[in-house]
């Protein structure tokens, strides 16, 4: 552990640029819930016992039943706008701005807590979208919008919207959170399209310098995030208490992020 640390902050001093990886185990520091496996999903969300997160998670529930689909993110909208992100994600920035070509962050999560962190917004791809975004459930068009001006009262006995739930900005039907849902063939990507243009332009702008890629808390179950901190030719850190093996040259740390983060400043 310590040997892989002492790695970790070598290489990182080092670097020209940094590619920061994050998945669901990014967040549980900031005490986040983790829906690692249907214990980890019905501990959160007792109401839904008996149901899979990919159940609940699914668009269709937008058209059968949306004070449920409404009840269960609208519950998450207001969790992550109440919750402060850690303090390793200031560690993360600092060590990021002072590197001579920057940083991008390449993350699954929808909750925003790299924004919220004062991470630039034209810095960061949203793979899997995010919840402070909407669309058309009906898909009337192809507008995304901000959802700042929709709060949700949500019952937390039945996880059900009790409040008027968005609408859309055209035609008034049921709005969706801009979130790439399980067998979702309905998510308006452009966004995303947006952000993975600039990030795969820093790709290229950074293409002959050393690149150190750290990913924090990216699971196998979606793995989106670790294939493409894999795939990149940088010297990769992983960073994940359960799932930390890692390819042949790569440097494991099975920490948490906040812990792991901290240990690496610490020799910094």
């Amino acid at each position: 552990m310590e040997e892989a640390i002492e790695r970790a902050a070598a290489a990182i001093q080092s670097a020209d640029a940094m590619l920061i990886g994050a998945g669901a185990g990014m967040g549980v520091d900031s005490g986040l819930p983790d829906f690692r496996g249907d214990e980890g999903f019905w501990n959160a969300y007792p109401p839904f016992r008996g149901k899979r997160f990919a159940e609940v998670s699914n668009p269709i529930w937008f058209h059968r039943d949306p004070e449920q689909a409404w009840g269960f993110f609208g519950h998450r909208l207001n969790l992550y706008r109440e919750t402060a992100p850690h303090s390793g994600f200031d560690v993360l920035l600092r060590w990021a701005e002072e590197l001579p070509h920057g940083y991008f962050v390449f993350t699954s999560n929808v909750d925003g807590q790299f924004q919220k962190a004062d991470f630039s917004s034209e810095q960061i791809l949203e793979c899997h979208g995010s919840i402070h975004y909407l669309q058309c459930a009906e898909s009337c068009s192809a507008e995304i919008w901000q959802a700042d001006d929709n709060d949700i009262s949500v019952d937390l006995e039945t996880i059900r919207a009790t409040s008027t739930l968005p609408t859309c900005i055209h035609c008034e039907a049921v709005a969706r959170p801009n979130i790439l849902m399980f067998g979702d063939y309905e998510w308006n990507q452009d966004r995303c399209d947006g952000q993975q243009e600039r990030y795969l332009d820093w790709l290229r702008r950074i293409r002959d310098t050393q690149l150190v890629v750290i990913e924090l808390g990216a699971g196998r179950s979606v793995p989106t995030v670790r294939r493409e901190c894999e795939r990149q030719r940088g010297q990769l850190i992983r960073v994940n208490p359960r799932d930390h093996d890692v390819p042949e040259g790569a440097i494991s740390i099975p920490l948490g992020a906040l812990e792991a983060i901290e240990s690496i400043d610490d020799l910094l």
